[in-house]
């Protein structure tokens, strides 16, 4: 049962009501990007400029599902009601686990503390996921937090802790509610008041309010009755930054679980986890520090923001190990930060081995890998003035009208980011973003598959040899085995395979060539994980194969990549 409480109708009525008034208020179309539009459905410059410029915040996943260590909301039992199937967790037992959730560990002024260290700037917590549970007092449900033995409005916690130590404060809230009796059932008008009365509640009680981050699922605008929605939340939080994912396209995309390709004419956040689940789970596998920096640098140089997430334990605490590799993150951005805050993503289009960022004059080139003695970035309309190396060390630039090359002595290459600080006669902004030269064989090659995911060609082969580390090549679900073969176009030598898969599926797998009708296999592997490189004696051929021989579900590569003897990128 849900438990709503008997003023729940009264309350709705004055909700609707006042959706009305927000509405009318914000009738007045204003120009946007040369159309007439509702001025609700997008921030202003200002309010978009002060969001872009930063760069990384703290994304939290956290309620009483951390008692099981299981994902919130998806290993819930029950019926899914709008996406089918069902969690691992039997629904009388995960709805009331809450009755069980006691937090005591929980302070919100250390959670702050930790995203400071980490050298993140603002933060995003989850109000309420797909389960039901709210993470507030609000007036509309007793299935929340403050009917928990913890008893604490954690949302209040949390804004209170957000305004003192002067960081962005941001609540995820799903419009999405398997718990809710009336959510996508022929009452659904009455889950919608519900959901628009409680993000009423959110953005009346707790200050000032930057950014709604919304999770629907796919649902579109009359799902959420967002034309009704969006007004009312600007009204009562004028500066509030909304996301697209409650079916209109508001100020910001959000890839999750992928660094977005790289897009300036739209703002962007990559959302990801540095585990693999988005709540706390024991022992769960945590990203190395190159690859949670790595990361950091790949979606900043594409230009967006980062949204990184943590879920907390069952006793409230961020996990030690967790709270140490963000403060490793955190001690490099002390360092090297004026290479990523403030900045924009370019000139040089990022690759899965390079970005670049810039700010004025001045262009960061972030090296991440290096494959020979120098780096030769695309010529750029104006000369280059100045170089350094900013992580430390001696670099030497080489400008001619068609290429900057770039050689750093091995001593003063760095394994996580080689950062080239150089400067130029006039703004990076009027510089149109120049694609690089791919340094794979296997780019833009002709790829083909065993299986791709529902068919789709979004998820083609060809997506994971584009020399793009924001799309892939996915199977579907199940799959245990398959196999991604590039034809090269004629024969050609090679030494070294750079591999990039997403989830860490692959466990057993190897590399073949084709020789007449035989393949031969030239290496073999276990797992590949986010980042897999390796060196071998050159091979020459002209068909390749990776062919995966055994997963734990549906593998999926970002990039798959030959590199041939002593290539320079």
């Amino acid at each position: 049962m849900h438990g709503l409480r008997l003023e729940r109708s009264h309350t709705m009525s004055l909700a609707c009501l006042s959706l009305a008034l927000g509405a009318a208020a914000w009738a007045q179309p204003a120009p946007v990007g040369g159309a007439t539009q509702p001025s609700y459905l997008k921030a202003s410059d200002a309010d978009i400029q002060w969001w872009r410029e930063l760069k990384f915040g703290l994304f939290i996943h956290w309620g009483p599902v951390s008692l099981k260590g299981t994902e919130i909301g998806w290993s819930r039992g029950g019926e899914r009601r709008g996406t089918g199937g069902t969690g691992e967790i039997p629904v009388e037992v995960y709805d009331n686990l809450y009755k069980d959730f006691n937090p005591v560990r929980f302070n919100a002024g250390e959670w702050l503390q930790v995203a400071k260290d980490a050298g993140m700037r603002y933060l995003v917590f989850t109000s309420k996921h797909h389960d039901g549970f709210s993470m507030f007092d609000s007036r509309l449900t007793d299935y929340k937090i403050t009917n928990s033995p913890f008893k604490r409005d954690v949302v209040k916690e949390l804004a209170d802790a957000c305004h003192k130590a002067g960081l962005r404060l941001g609540y995820y809230y799903s419009p999405v509610d398997w718990h809710h009796p009336d959510y996508r059932t022929a009452t659904h008008q009455k889950y919608i008041e519900y959901m628009h009365g409680q993000l009423r509640e959110i953005c009346s009680n707790y200050g000032r309010i930057d950014i709604i981050w919304f999770d629907g699922l796919g649902g579109t605008a009359k799902d959420w009755d967002s034309e009704n929605l969006f007004p009312m939340l600007r009204r009562l939080q004028p500066h509030v930054i909304l996301n697209n994912r409650a079916g209109l396209p508001a100020d910001h995309d959000t890839p999750e679980q992928r660094i977005g390709s790289f897009q300036k004419d739209r703002p962007w956040e990559t959302c990801m986890t540095i585990c693999q689940q988005w709540a706390w789970k024991p022992n769960d596998r945590m990203k190395s520090l190159k690859e949670c920096l790595q990361t950091l640098v790949r979606v900043v140089g594409g230009d967006g923001n980062l949204l990184f997430n943590v879920g907390p334990m069952p006793d409230g605490r961020i996990e030690p190990r967790q709270v140490e590799r963000l403060r490793e993150m955190g001690q490099w951005l002390g360092k090297y930060g004026q290479s990523i805050y403030g900045t924009r993503g370019g000139p040089f289009k990022t690759t899965a081995r390079l970005a670049s960022t810039y700010s004025g004059n001045t262009v960061y080139v972030h090296i991440l890998d290096w494959s020979g003695d120098t780096i030769t970035l695309p010529g750029l309309p104006r000369k280059v003035t100045d170089s350094s190396l900013l992580t430390g060390g001696s670099v030497s630039v080489r400008q001619a009208q068609d290429a900057i090359e770039i050689a750093v002595p091995p001593q003063s290459r760095q394994e996580i980011d080689t950062i080239v600080k150089l400067t130029l006669d006039g703004p990076a902004a009027e510089i149109e973003p120049v694609a690089m030269a791919s340094s794979s064989l296997a780019a833009g090659k002709k790829a083909k598959a065993s299986n791709i995911y529902q068919g789709n060609q979004a998820h083609g082969p060809a997506k994971a040899v584009d020399d793009d580390p924001g799309t892939r090549w996915a199977t579907d679900s199940g799959v245990q085995q398959a196999w991604l073969e590039v034809d090269l176009g004629k024969p050609a030598a090679f030494r070294r395979v750079a591999i990039s898969e997403a989830y860490d599926r692959v466990r057993k797998f190897e590399l073949q060539y084709k020789d007449g009708e035989t393949w031969k296999t030239f290496l073999e592997g276990t797992r590949i994980g986010e980042e897999y490189t390796k060196d071998f004696s050159p091979v020459t051929a002209q068909i390749v194969r990776l062919n995966i021989l055994e997963a734990t579900d549906g593998p999926t590569i970002w990039e798959f990549q030959l590199l041939a003897p002593k290539q320079d990128r």
